[in-house]
């Protein structure tokens, strides 16, 4: 038989009703005891499987998580997937991952899906185009539903519901003033995506700093890129032309990318451009020379994340909307920043 063997098919061969069979199969007492074990052999000798999506639906509870990431080509956006996982797995929770790519129309459907699906929560970095777009129906239906809604990373102002971020603009600011304190006084900068809260607050590190320290703001030294390391080539071009003797990308990969356009140009890294990165990705360490960076503790994000979402499943009603974590960051040093002599 190709096909799943069903409860219609052992009752068949046992000349019974189905409502036998699935009375046996839960060792319901009306069922005598003979008939129980010889349905219940049957079944496992055959293969038969439950019906887990019938049985969710009598249910209350799904044991069904919805994690809706803009990536998990980064090692950040896997450690708060791990950090989700590593709390929730354990309770008998199963994650139901959605990758949006930045794109509004998957982060939407992804949450219409997880809806008619019954989860019991969803953890959201809200996409690159949602914010451009401005639309947020998607994520309102989610309060309508009445699921926890957890923002992790990237929060979006105006909702009800819990947050997990850290602490960038901190980042950002400890960064330049790094490369301030090592002598540099052109300090560029790889912007994120206009309107992404951790770009935003990365920028207005970067801004404050420099005024700070009675440093220009420079227009010239300031491109947009998007996080892939591939956007950072043209508008680290285009710095170059304005001799900056220093360069904070808004991640890693954009600082990957920046370093590769910076010595193809036949500058030195750090003697001629210091550079420095954030999230601290594992490959950072490896780099020639090492990349300096932010480190952002993804997999706590995820396992904070995640205790916001079980307290908020135990409250009546259910109340995620006072929780909002802010973690730290912590800048880590490495060659490609070092002082100049």
């Amino acid at each position: 038989m190709n096909r799943p063997v069903t409860i219609k098919d052992i009752a068949k061969k046992f000349r019974c009703s189905p409502s036998t069979v699935s009375r046996a199969l839960n060792n319901h007492p009306s069922i005598n005891e003979n008939t129980r074990l010889n349905l219940q052999e049957y079944a496992r000798k055959v293969g038969y499987q439950r019906n887990q999506v019938s049985l969710n639906l009598l249910n209350t509870k799904t044991a069904s998580i919805g994690v809706i990431v803009p990536t998990i080509n980064n090692y950040y956006e896997s450690a708060i997937i791990e950090g989700i996982d590593a709390v929730l797995q354990p309770l008998g929770y199963t994650l139901n991952i959605g990758v949006t790519n930045e794109l509004y129309h998957l982060e939407s459907e992804y949450i219409v899906k997880l809806l008619s699906n019954r989860v019991e929560g969803i953890f959201l970095s809200v996409s690159q185009e949602t914010y451009d777009s401005g639309h947020y129906e998607h994520i309102e239906n989610v309060g309508k539903g009445h699921v926890p809604l957890i923002f992790i990373d990237r929060a979006y102002e105006g909702f009800s519901a819990g947050s997990v971020t850290i602490d960038d603009y901190e980042g950002a600011f400890a960064a330049v003033q790094h490369l301030v304190g090592t002598g540099r006084r052109r300090i560029a900068h790889l912007k994120g995506p206009n309107g992404v809260t951790v770009a935003e607050q990365r920028f207005n590190g970067y801004l404050d700093c420099l005024k700070k320290n009675g440093l220009p703001v420079d227009e010239a030294l300031i491109q947009n890129t998007n996080f892939k390391v591939e956007s950072a080539a043209a508008p680290t071009t285009l710095l170059l032309e304005h001799t900056p003797d220093a360069v904070f990308a808004v991640n890693d990969q954009v600082a990957i990318g920046a370093m590769k356009v910076i010595r193809e140009k036949g500058w030195r890294i750090p003697e001629d451009i210091a550079v420095v990165g954030f999230d601290d990705s594992p490959i950072s360490a490896y780099l020639s020379p090492s990349l300096s960076s932010v480190a952002r503790p993804g997999r706590q994000i995820g396992e904070k994340a995640a205790g916001i979402f079980l307290n908020a499943i135990q409250s009546v009603p259910r109340d995620t909307q006072k929780a909002h974590l802010v973690l730290p960051s912590r800048l880590i040093i490495r060659a490609s920043s070092q002082a100049l002599s």
